[in-house]
């Protein structure tokens, strides 16, 4: 009808509002999040899984679609949530995979922008970050995670982990202080890019 938005243009919860009637709408969803779910899993357990933990946090999501909480317009935080609770069952991947990174300096999510700056960045930055990501506890490392590679706001991951934003400022707090603490003094420009953003946010 004549001034309603186009699919393109609608909301993440007037699609999966529409998906209940019309369940093919959901795929709309997924073409507008599944890249950055996979960029995300990428860094955090490799490309062997991406691709599969991929599809099945859009799988659970559809299930539950119907629960999905409409007074948001934004479905990351929601997708998000169900990405971490599927990453807690590959802790022991995840933990391989910041070895392999802390080893090599290879970041695939970062190779694969082709934005030579960023490679630059992450190449000198990347072994002793990766290896200081994998001494943070898990509930600190998600928070913190979620922040730089996810991108989401404290508001976002506070939905996205369902717990409150203050509980989120605490566990990115206390990993800021444990990177820096672990990479030192001339660690610094390593820990903030990945805290930029903390200083203005929440």
């Amino acid at each position: 009808m004549e001034g309603e938005p186009s699919p393109a243009e609608s909301s993440d919860r007037a699609i999966i509002a529409a998906s209940l009637a019309r369940p093919s709408e959901f795929g709309l969803l997924f073409e507008r999040h599944a890249a950055v779910l996979n960029r995300y899993f990428v860094r955090r357990i490799g490309p062997v899984l991406a691709e599969d933990l991929t599809a099945d946090t859009f799988t659970t999501a559809f299930r539950l679609r119907d629960r999905f909480d409409d007074s948001y317009e934004d479905a990351r935080p929601w997708l998000f949530g169900i990405a971490t609770n599927m990453l807690r069952r590959q802790w022991r991947t995840e933990k391989r995979q910041l070895r392999a990174y802390a080893r090599s300096g290879v970041d695939a999510a970062v190779e694969e922008t082709a934005e030579a700056e960023r490679r630059v960045d992450a190449a000198r930055a990347a072994p002793r970050l990766a290896d200081a990501l994998g001494s943070i506890p898990r509930k600190d490392r998600e928070a913190l995670l979620l922040f730089a590679w996810a991108e989401l706001s404290y508001e976002e991951i506070a939905l996205a982990l369902e717990v409150p934003v203050g509980t989120v400022r605490s566990r990115i707090s206390r990993a800021r202080a444990r990177l820096r603490e672990l990479l030192g003094a001339d660690g610094q420009s390593e820990v903030e890019p990945m805290t930029a953003k903390g200083t203005t946010d929440g």
